[in-house]
């Protein structure tokens, strides 16, 4: 890789800000403009330390927080490469439902329908967008110990995902957020999720094999990409007789 036209050199006083936030938003730039892939593997942080102008510490700390973000992964005895999406990032970073008694599998997804519309003001508003834009809309049906859990409403912006088809979706190798990132170049760092309980509908009622009017929790989440970008807006409705909605809150940095 060559570093002079990925990282450019950090001045001193960086603008008042720390110079890990600096060297920190250099790498992020790297990322997302396609310079450093991903899976690709960085630098030792010797180079980068020196590209940068800055001491290995303070190289150190802008990773160590990329790192924490899911953005980069060390492996030992490796080096530190751009973070790849698959199933066992989804399951402990994006997926947070699990049995009561704590057992947590990754879901069997069954895709129920496929459709292009429009964007309603709820999707919209997620998005960042107008109401009428086109979007793709997705419909599954998540399966855990044998049992319908969760059904999941997905609507996608088309304009971010041209050729994505039923047919990609459905014979995708592994999980909605790797095909985002393979395809489409398109990495889901984070999410917002609002959580709240109502009654099955009879749609997911009939999705879930439940009755109509049963308590169920429903999550709206936007998944977002650099910059706090939305890229895909779910609603997902779980069934909660045997499984719980589960998330681990962390102190703020």
């Amino acid at each position: 890789m060559q570093l002079a036209p990925v990282f450019a050199l950090i001045a001193p006083d960086a603008g008042g800000a720390p110079l890990y936030r600096v060297a920190k938003r250099a790498l992020l730039q790297a990322i997302e403009s396609g310079h450093c892939p991903p899976g690709s593997a960085l630098p030792s942080e010797a180079t980068l330390a020196a590209a940068f102008g800055i001491s290995i510490g303070t190289l150190r700390h802008a990773v160590d927080e990329l790192v924490a973000e899911h953005i980069l992964a060390r492996r030992q005895g490796r080096g530190t490469f751009v973070a790849m999406h698959s199933a066992d990032r989804f399951l402990f970073q994006f997926f947070h439902v699990e049995r009561a008694d704590g057992h947590r599998d990754a879901p069997q997804v069954q895709t129920l329908s496929f459709e292009r519309g429009r964007l309603d003001d709820e999707g919209a508003d997620a998005l960042g967008l107008r109401p009428g834009d086109a979007a793709l809309l997705i419909e599954n049906r998540l399966v855990l110990q044998g049992r319908p859990v969760v059904h999941d409403r997905l609507t996608l912006p088309a304009a971010l995902f041209k050729g994505l088809t039923e047919k990609r979706l459905r014979e995708r190798p592994s999980t909605l957020y790797h095909l985002y990132q393979v395809e489409f170049g398109i990495s889901v760092v984070r999410a917002q999720e609002r959580v709240r309980a109502l009654a099955a509908d009879r749609t997911t009622a009939r999705v879930l094999g439940i009755a109509p009017g049963l308590p169920v929790l429903q999550v709206r989440r936007t998944a977002l990409t650099f910059n706090d970008k939305p890229v895909e807006y779910r609603v997902s409705t779980l069934h909660t007789a045997q499984h719980e909605y589960v998330n681990l809150v962390t102190r703020p940095q």
